[in-house]
């Protein structure tokens, strides 16, 4: 097969042409500034407005809870840090889990320096989270709860309708990471009890460099980034006007088609993961077999490398990924697998392959050869796996 696959979603996506479309206009013709009081700028005023209305309807928000950001990273600092700051009157105590995307776990870390305190809540051999733990971990000082809606590596969803209620009967505010979940899964913040909620535009064929914060009315958090009065006061700078209405458009395609693109992914996925585990013996798959997001599979492939079946797979046109794209330059195996209960040795042969509207069943049948003729290369050059089929015979 003489093209490209591309296997990365979960790290970014194409954008779409119809978002590109409807971005060029307000680079060139509606270029005003959107807080300006002249008429030129009114289109520019209108366009904001409208996917404001497009991202809140998607999510069952009022539009004035909907907040623009420069994507998911700021959206969880802004969330937290700002959360950490306004009720610690109340208490300085937050409670996360071990396989949060880090702009969550280094924002609490960053917290813990500043006097709060952190609870890292476990999570079973499938990276759900334990709702008797985080039960437990509920003292009179907890102000915060942020669990991601779903895994960015092993794709696992998390049991959000159940931890927004617990958190609601608490009392305690919940803030969900649902940046590899929105447009992929169907979310209504007020049924699962969300108080806060991070989303980035380009996991969902939208720009990168922005996504948006929904924010409860009632939330008392000031702002992260201060200087002007945009965003109703709470988030400085001029808005990336282009990539505001790029999400709103992708947003609005997303959701059009999210019930069609979730089957075509998922029947992929399925047939992948079923291949795989079938034909390449000394395998596992990361994350919940069933409850998990329709384009991801993560695989642990026992006496090899991840880094070298990626560039090997590179080699054939396949791109895939070890895990986070933002911990692609770490040696160290990846935080979600270790604490799903793997060991070092299997944790660093995990590929993470995630899927898109536009993958083939051929293409899924030249990516599982291609898996099997290198791990089996790998192995042969593998001492451990040498040592392995001795002791089996």
């Amino acid at each position: 097969m003489n093209k490209r696959i591309y296997l990365d979603n979960a790290a970014t996506t194409k954008t779409r042409p119809e978002v590109v479309e409807a971005m060029l206009p307000y680079f060139t013709q509606y270029y005003g500034n959107p807080s300006s009081v002249y008429d030129f700028s009114e289109p520019v005023k209108e366009a904001l407005a409208q996917a404001r209305e497009i991202i809140a309807g998607s999510i069952g928000a009022k539009a004035r809870e909907v907040y623009f950001t420069g994507g998911g990273s700021e959206s969880d600092n802004w969330a937290i840090k700002a959360t950490a700051d306004a009720y610690q009157s109340k208490g300085r105590h937050i409670i996360t889990s071990k396989v949060e995307h880090h702009a969550v776990l280094h924002t609490c870390e960053y917290l813990e320096r500043q006097g709060f305190e952190v609870t890292y809540l476990d999570v079973d051999e499938y990276g759900v989270v334990k709702l008797d733990e985080l039960k437990k971990a509920i003292r009179p000082d907890t102000i915060l709860i942020s669990i991601m809606f779903a895994n960015n590596e092993v794709g696992t969803i998390e049991p959000i309708r159940e931890i927004g209620e617990i958190a609601k009967e608490h009392g305690v505010l919940f803030h969900t990471d649902a940046v590899q979940a929105y447009g992929h899964l169907p979310i209504h913040v007020d049924d699962y009890h969300i108080d806060m909620m991070s989303a980035s535009g380009h996991k969902v064929n939208g720009p990168k460099g922005v996504g948006f914060l929904y924010i409860r009315t009632g939330v008392k958090i000031r702002s992260l980034i201060h200087g002007g009065a945009q965003e109703r006061k709470r988030r400085a700078g001029t808005e990336n006007v282009p990539g505001i209405v790029g999400l709103g458009k992708a947003a609005q395609l997303a959701m059009e088609d999210m019930e069609r693109r979730a089957r075509h992914e998922s029947g992929l996925r399925d047939y992948l993961m079923a291949r795989v585990m079938e034909e390449v013996p000394y395998t596992r798959v990361n994350g919940h077999r069933t409850s998990r997001l329709p384009n991801n599979v993560n695989f642990a492939f026992q006496f090899i490398e991840g880094e070298s079946l990626l560039i090997l797979l590179d080699g054939k046109g396949i791109c895939g990924s070890s895990g986070s794209a933002c911990t692609s330059g770490s040696l160290d195996p990846s935080h979600v697998l270790l604490a799903i209960g793997l060991p070092h040795e299997i944790a660093h042969g995990s590929l993470r392959l995630t899927l898109s509207e536009e993958n083939t069943k051929e293409e899924m049948d030249f990516v599982v050869d291609s898996i099997k003729e290198i791990v089996q290369r790998l192995r042969d050059m593998s001492p451990l796996y040498e040592d392995f089929m001795k002791n089996r015979k």
